[in-house]
């Protein structure tokens, strides 16, 4: 039994509660800040990242050597200098990035005289769980705090001393501002505190997942707290029979090898019948070269084996609708469009999908007809992500459809409020 639960059950109510309360408090003071002010603990939050590089690798080495390189998680864990340099960039483009907070979204005058107007707000206590890659951490800071929000971290353990260090940062720049450290608390890596937060519902407002489908399923059946979801993604990538095969075979190779352990790696390539055996040759080098292991139905396997792949495993349904996070794919033939929107239909996890087509018509029928956050024509679904997309940095990649899809990123990070000023109406 961990030391959490071995604590008097009042004594564990309280610890919790008093966290609970002091972010609360922290956010009040995050949302009197000025849009400039905002902004400058962000820029100098970022020189101070770049001045810690190699005390943020040594603590993230130590969660690296508690991890075997061949886990999946392993690459999302991992902080290089070119990593720890592109958090530093993204808090700089979030500090220049539109202040949302107290922007007027309607303004009228009632037929009463009031004066009404809807207004842009903190959403205020934002609670995040995610798992292994501590790069979230500086992200949502980022926008939390862009945004006059207070976040409340929960990490998962194997990211432990990342996410310590690089908190403590945040924390050293907080103080330097006169800004409560509160505003941005790391929860213990102790699942109990996990069970807390989503019960914490008169501290926190809402509550973000960020991670594999099992963590989100999770939160969505344990929360007493307003959920919205992001991470899951099960991804395809449909070649059309017009399709120009050299760029089909360059997106799925590409959509599949640059980064295989993010939610916008491409999991099951579905190919029409008529060109598969001209397309998977084409894909072959580019697997080959990143041991690419391919989870291929009936046809596709005979094509594969036919020429010479040894990496390959012959698809079960389980294999359909399973997001890989590693180099492995699935292979899945069909006759024409409307089966391929039919398995679409049936597998995805409404992230991103693409096709690849010469008909237009097509197309735009994909684009109208697939129910996903993001939608390509003749694109990898690698560009889902809220720095591709201009927004700066990400919370995660919304798949649900209330208040946030796709990227959510800065412009989502408020609700509204509505103002009346009158002179004495009544009702």
């Amino acid at each position: 039994m961990n030391e959490y639960f071995l604590r008097p059950l009042k004594k564990r109510k309280s610890i919790v509660e008093e966290i609970f309360i002091n972010c609360r408090k922290a956010s009040k003071s995050l949302a009197s800040l000025s849009s400039e002010e905002k902004g400058n603990i962000l820029k100098r939050l970022a020189e101070k990242i770049e001045a810690s590089v190699d005390k943020i690798k040594v603590e993230n080495k130590k969660d690296l050597d508690r991890m075997e390189t061949s886990d999946p998680k392993y690459d999302r864990l991992l902080l290089t200098d070119d990593r720890i340099q592109g958090l530093a960039n993204s808090l700089r483009v979030v500090a220049e990035l539109k202040d949302p907070v107290g922007e007027v979204l309607l303004k009228k005058t009632l037929p009463n005289g009031l004066e009404l107007e809807k207004i842009a707000n903190p959403l205020g206590v934002v609670g995040i769980i995610y798992e292994s890659r501590p790069n979230v951490t500086i992200d949502v800071a980022s926008l939390c705090l862009r945004s006059g929000n207070a976040a409340i971290l929960k990490g998962g353990k194997e990211a432990h001393f990342s996410n310590t260090i690089l908190v403590s940062l945040i924390h050293e720049v907080l103080e330097e501002f006169n800004i409560p450290t509160a505003a941005v608390t790391l929860l213990p890596a102790d699942r109990a505190y996990t069970h807390e937060l989503l019960k914490a519902e008169k501290y926190v407002d809402v509550i973000i997942p960020r991670g594999s489908a099992g963590l989100i399923n999770f939160v969505r059946k344990n929360s007493l707290i307003p959920t919205i979801e992001t991470g899951a993604g099960v991804c395809h990538t449909y070649v059309e029979k017009t399709a120009d095969l050299d760029m089909a075979a360059a997106i799925i190779v590409n959509a599949k090898v640059t980064r295989p352990s993010v939610c916008n790696s491409l999991d099951t390539a579905i190919i029409d019948k008529e060109v598969a055996a001209e397309l998977i040759p084409k894909v072959l080098a580019g697997f080959k070269e990143y041991n690419v292991e391919v989870y291929a139905d009936e046809v596709a396997y005979d094509i594969f084996k036919k020429n010479g792949y040894e990496l390959l495993q012959k698809a079960t349904p389980e294999d359909f609708g399973r997001e890989w996070l590693d180099f492995k794919v699935s292979f899945k033939l069909v006759d024409g469009f409307d089966e391929a929107l039919e398995h679409i239909e049936n597998n995805s996890s409404r992230h991103s999908e693409a096709i690849i087509t010469s008909d237009t018509a097509l197309a735009e029928r994909f684009i109208r007809d697939v129910d996903a956050a993001s939608v390509y024509h003749n694109a990898s679904t690698r560009f889902t992500d809220g720095e591709e997309f201009g927004l700066g940095a990400e919370i995660g990649i919304s798949t649900q459809k209330l208040h946030a899809r796709g990227p959510f990123a800065l412009e989502k990070m408020v609700t509204e409020k509505w103002v009346l000023r009158g002179n004495g109406q009544i009702r």
